[in-house]
């Protein structure tokens, strides 16, 4: 379960930035910008809805704030 969220957020990463490269190199000229971006949109929503789920199925637990 780690290791997947972890690749998750390594794909949202690689997404952020190929759109900053995109944005930087092709000046708006092209859409490729705007695929990152909603590339990375997805993957946050589908890795937010995987963790919901996880936690429904029991798979993870919340431990909540330990004082």
């Amino acid at each position: 379960m780690r290791v997947l969220v972890i690749l998750a957020f390594i794909g949202i990463l690689g997404s952020l930035g190929s759109a900053l490269f995109y944005l930087m190199r092709d000046k708006g000229t092209s859409n490729k910008t705007v695929n990152a971006l909603t590339v990375r949109i997805s993957l946050s929503v589908a890795l937010f809805l995987f963790l919901l789920f996880s936690h429904w199925m029991g798979w993870i637990e919340t431990t909540g704030f330990k004082r």
